[in-house]
């Protein structure tokens, strides 16, 4: 995911988590559709593709990811009010410091809520 981001930077990048149960075991980068630097809309491609590849690997889509290249690692009212997966697990990566950092959220209809995570390689 950092990879991505750094990638697409100063533009925004998403993806697909992939994974089972509340494990994440991998992310799948997106084409962001978005013409707007500052904002993503993921292919829709990529999450059919990947929904269907993980099913076939007795697994599922768990949730999203996205970058911040200028703002921490937290959703944005944005991110909060176009967010539509309830449910889903939300990582974000900000680039706004010199090193990467993490935010890890549940988006829905009562607000957001942070995740405790591991990170693995």
């Amino acid at each position: 995911m950092v990879a991505h981001a750094r990638r697409a930077a100063p533009a925004e990048c998403c993806g697909v988590l992939v994974g089972a149960g509340d494990h994440v075991i991998e992310a799948v980068p997106a084409k962001n559709l978005s013409p707007d630097p500052n904002r993503f809309l993921l292919d829709p491609k990529t999450h059919i593709a990947a929904e269907r590849e993980a099913r076939g690997r007795g697994l599922a889509v768990v949730g999203f990811y996205h970058s911040h290249p200028h703002s921490p690692a937290r959703p944005s009212p944005t991110d909060v009010a176009e967010s539509s997966y309830a449910g889903a697990v939300h990582v974000i990566v900000s680039l706004a410091d010199a090193e990467p950092s993490f935010g890890v959220f549940q988006i829905g209809c009562d607000g957001v809520r942070n995740v405790p995570y591991e990170l693995v390689d």
